[in-house]
């Protein structure tokens, strides 16, 4: 936990240290098969395994340490000084004031789509940004309530939230290239067998048998912590600010106004969802966000990076109430 004001959450932090767990022992029994299957490995089915330990490093040591700079240069953002975006420095200056952290960079990205993130491995090595659409007079965001949307985003840096999602997807990482690699193995490679090594050909399906389940359940459990830390952004934003209601009402703007931004732009977003202060999707008739005409709520909120709006508002809701803020202004949901 990071040293800042920011509340920790006793119930989020179990769920969250038990995902971690479950993917530790996946990870666990993975190395175990992995192991099993090596030693009586082809010379290219260990190859195969080393190539994959050394790319899925790589890949997760640089989205590490250069989180901030890939998640700027795809949404197209860039740095602004204090000059050029005064109210929005002014509302990150007191947010870190109040949490007693260092201030990220701040950026600006031109989309109208109304949405926030902040990345980075540290306070030190961190950047805020917001998308030109949040800041549209249009959207009708209020100091208060942008505030509370920089409070949750400000959260993910200060809790360490990129260390934490880069390590447990690492294993994910690496048993999607064992199954790439596997596969291109078994396609170009597999025609030239003879018949002393079609034990190779067996090694080889079994690494990919054993690659794709490890996937899928990694998959299922890194989304989980993902949504887990969402509401945990949620909840501690709320708390600094204590202006839940505040945060409740930027939410119900900015994913409704997502109905109004057209799909293939919402499809082009959609690779920084992880990130979002709010998914890229649209409402559905019941207030759920999701693609139209996608799969049903149970599976969408199964692969979800975060969690239903609905989910979101009642927590909020709760910690309105646990604070006996008066809000007559608030969404429904929380009066």
């Amino acid at each position: 936990m990071a040293r800042t004001r920011y509340a920790p959450d006793r119930g989020l932090t179990a769920r969250m240290t038990a995902t971690m767990f479950l993917l530790g022992l996946v990870f666990v029994a993975f190395v175990a098969l992995i192991i099993g299957i090596m030693a009586a490995a082809h010379a290219s089915a260990a190859a195969i395994v080393l190539i994959a330990l050394i790319f899925g490093g790589g890949s997760a040591f640089i989205s590490l340490f250069y989180s901030d700079k890939i998640a700027l240069a795809a949404a197209g953002a860039r740095e602004v000084t204090p000059q050029q975006a005064p109210e929005l420095h002014g509302i990150v200056d007191r947010l870190c004031a109040l949490a007693d952290m260092d201030k990220p960079r701040v950026a600006i990205a031109p989309t109208r789509m109304p949405n926030a993130f902040a990345t980075g491995r540290n306070s030190k090595n961190s950047v805020l940004c917001v998308t030109q659409g949040m800041l549209d007079p249009h959207l009708g965001l209020t100091s208060e309530e942008l505030e509370g949307v920089l409070a949750h985003e400000l959260s993910h840096v200060a809790h360490k939230d990129v260390q934490v999602m880069t390590v447990a997807s690492l294993l994910a990482i690496v048993a999607g290239l064992l199954v790439r690699f596997a596969f291109y193995s078994e396609l170009f490679g597999g025609g030239r067998r003879n018949n002393n090594n079609q034990n190779a050909a067996l090694i080889m399906l079994g690494i990919m048998a054993v690659s794709i389940v490890v996937y899928a359940v990694s998959f299922v459990l890194i989304r989980m912590l993902s949504r887990y830390r969402e509401l945990a952004a949620d909840r501690s934003g709320a708390l600094l600010t204590g202006q839940p209601s505040a945060l409740a009402s930027a939410l119900t703007k900015v994913s409704g106004a997502m109905n109004s931004i057209p799909t293939q732009d919402l499809r082009a977003a959609e690779p920084l969802n992880a990130f979002y202060f709010a998914p890229a999707m649209k409402l559905t008739r019941g207030g759920r966000q999701g693609r139209q005409g996608g799969q049903g709520p149970s599976l969408s909120a199964l692969f979800s990076t975060h969690p239903s709006l609905e989910k979101r508002l009642d927590q909020l809701a709760k910690i309105q109430r646990q604070l006996g803020e008066a809000a007559p202004g608030a969404p429904r949901g929380l009066r």
